[in-house]
């Protein structure tokens, strides 16, 4: 069973996502309303059966101050997919600086992307040009719809209408 449930501000824009009880609470104090719902399950108490939410949406719109997507590793290994961008590898990944750090590259989205160990053994204290390394995807700095869409996959197709990159968040 999924435990996530989208959470909507007033103006439909995604906010984040919740557990499961965190929604549910919302509903029940009516500090939010049901979007979308699973309909083959429900919440089941002793006597009664409530609507399993997928996505809510606050009454009240919330300022949420937006400071972007925190440059982390597990962030960076989220953006490129838990892959390596040279080879593909899933196994023994560790972070690498396109432009190494001794030649002035700095902590950037746009300089750090996911390598396995021997990819950024090889390629060592130069860059991918250099040692005629190609990249499978350019880096780039995420947003959190694209961190939400990314998810999609493990949780509801209900979310697809509100994670559109039109939406800002």
């Amino acid at each position: 069973m999924k435990d996530k449930v989208l959470l909507l501000n007033q103006d439909y824009s995604a906010i984040a996502t919740c557990t499961l009880h965190k929604a549910f609470v919302l509903l029940y104090l009516e500090k939010a309303e049901l979007i979308a719902q699973d309909v083959l399950n429900g919440l089941r108490t002793i006597s009664k059966t409530f609507p399993r939410p997928l996505v809510i949406r606050l009454y009240r719109y919330v300022r949420v101050p937006y400071k972007g997507i925190s440059l982390t590793r597990q962030n960076i290994m989220r953006r490129d997919g838990h892959q390596c961008q040279y080879c593909g590898a899933t196994r023994n990944l560790t972070l690498d600086h396109l432009i190494p750090r001794s030649r002035g590259g700095e902590s950037t989205w746009y300089n750090l992307i996911t390598a396995c160990g021997r990819c950024n053994s090889r390629k060592g204290d130069r860059t991918p040009e250099e040692m005629e390394m190609k990249l499978y995807r350019k880096p780039y700095k995420p947003t959190l719809v694209s961190f939400l869409r990314a998810s999609i996959q493990e949780l509801d197709h209900a979310w697809i209408p509100f994670l559109s990159e039109r939406v800002k968040v």
